[in-house]
């Protein structure tokens, strides 16, 4: 394409960034404010935002590409993903919310060391530290999604898209810190919404006028089995296995979980809830409608299926039109990053710096970690290898096992110890990146299962034998 539409609807989505960016700016006057925003979030804010930063590029791209390789088989990992989002936002965002709170907790490796009263400070060193490793490939992920993006619809090479991508998030989450990243993923999330809503909707109804894709879409009916992957075989008890397993991965995601710390009144996550999970449910159905209903409009077939939601958009909207869907995939790929570098940042600044006596400083070097990490995943995600799902399936497995477990243990077991809680984050995360280099048989089996079991009774054996390290400092 590229018309000069398409570069003026692109250019007025990042102009609204920046404003929301310059807003938070603003409106942030200490280090807690950049990395939680005061905990002053709204209900719907926390759930947009949570649910944004949670739908990374894969959404527009790794979905529907899998949608469009295997169908309604998709339906196995959409349907995981929607049970975890459920019981995170049930089990895990009361009672992290309140405990935090009373332990003064700004990051997930601080409210470890506070939560288990270790004076040694290895929770929250090591903690830190695997948050750094994951999200560099979790960030990468997005910076490949953002790559694919501008070098399908602006042609520009890739290294070159992913640089100015980097430049773009770096720009207004440096100084915008939580609370813009929370404003921008409010609107983020709304166009992903409206994005899969409207293009699966349109291609069924160009699909339904046109008789020559009416007769290529009934030659499509393998897309319409749940128990077939995309050479026709049966899927086996692993594969189905693994896929429902994507849900595990909730209770351990940093980003997701730094929205219920960030939330004002408590008594709002219950709103929250049932807005996060509406929006997750119309956003996994609308992906996997689109790889479907991509396949059935493509007589001659894509080649690459992760980029199905880009040409149907090209398709069948006017250049105005498709240059605001098409900042649909910008945006899904900036309310992840945006939210994972501000993460990062957090454990830099807040829990390997350990400021202590620097806290005028701090704020100051958390901007500067951002710019620093992103360049480093940026180095990354300049040899496009590998797929976005595999990068995202990799560190979310990674954050899954490592603090999942551990962290449905701090809020529901009480003999859980320091000793166990350090046991199970090194175990959950070093069965990860083991498994993950090993093939056949039940290693093909999605490494964050093996990764969270091992993870769990690591904690429970760890924490019987070492009792005495129980030393909890409130109430679970």
């Amino acid at each position: 394409m590229p018309g000069s539409e398409l570069f003026i609807a692109f250019g007025f989505y990042l102009l609204i960034m920046f404003v929301l960016g310059w807003q938070g700016w603003k409106r942030t006057h200490s280090h807690a404010d950049y990395i939680l925003g005061g905990r002053k979030l709204g209900p719907y804010t926390t759930a947009f935002s949570a649910g944004a930063s949670d739908m990374s590029g894969w959404l527009l791209l790794g979905l529907p590409g899998l949608a469009y390789a295997i169908g309604l088989g998709s339906v196995w990992l959409a349907g995981g993903l929607l049970l975890g989002t459920l019981l995170n936002w049930h089990w895990v965002a009361p009672k992290l919310r309140q405990t935090s709170a009373q332990l003064n907790s700004l990051t997930i490796p601080s409210y470890l060391e506070n939560r288990f009263n270790d004076q040694r400070g290895l929770l929250r060193n090591i903690s830190a530290l695997l948050i750094l490793f994951f999200f560099l490939l979790y960030t990468s992920s997005g910076l490949v999604a953002g790559g694919k993006l501008f070098e399908a619809v602006f042609h520009i090479p890739y290294q070159q898209a992913v640089i100015a991508g980097t430049a773009v998030i770096v720009a207004y989450t440096a100084f915008g810190g939580f609370l813009a990243v929370s404003w921008t993923d409010v609107v983020q999330a709304l166009l992903m919404a409206a994005a899969l809503i409207l293009v699966p909707l349109l291609a069924l109804g160009q699909i339904q006028q046109q008789p020559e894709l009416m007769k290529h879409a009934a030659s499509r009916h393998d897309l319409l089995y749940f128990f077939f992957d995309e050479e026709g075989k049966p899927f086996t008890w692993i594969e189905i296995i693994s896929l429902c397993a994507w849900g595990l991965g909730y209770f351990g995601q940093p980003h997701i979980l730094a929205r219920f710390k960030a939330i004002k009144n408590p008594k709002q996550l219950k709103a929250a809830k049932y807005t996060a999970v509406a929006w997750t449910f119309f956003t996994l159905a609308g992906a996997i409608a689109t790889g479907i209903l991509g396949a059935m409009y493509f007589t001659q077939g894509v080649n690459d299926g992760e980029k199905v939601f880009i040409h149907l958009v090209e398709a069948l909207f006017n250049p105005w039109v498709a240059g605001v869907l098409l900042a649909a995939i910008l945006a899904a790929i900036m309310s992840t990053i945006d939210s994972q570098l501000l993460v990062c940042s957090a454990a830099f600044s807040e829990d390997l710096y350990r400021p202590g006596a620097h806290k005028k400083h701090s704020a100051t070097l958390a901007r500067f970690s951002v710019v620093g990490i992103a360049v480093i995943a940026m180095a990354i995600a300049l040899q496009p290898d590998s797929g976005v799902l595999d990068l995202v399936a990799y560190a979310w497995a990674g954050f899954g096992a490592a603090f999942g477990p551990i962290i449905l243990f701090s809020l529901y077991w009480r003999r859980t110890t320091a000793t166990g809680a350090l046991a199970g984050i090194i175990a959950g995360a070093l069965t990860v990146i083991v498994w993950r280099n090993l093939h056949g048989g039940l290693f093909d089996l999605y490494e964050i299962i093996p990764g969270f079991m091992v993870s769990c009774a690591f904690i429970f054996v760890a924490s019987l034998t070492f009792p005495a390290s129980n030393r909890l400092t409130t109430q679970s």
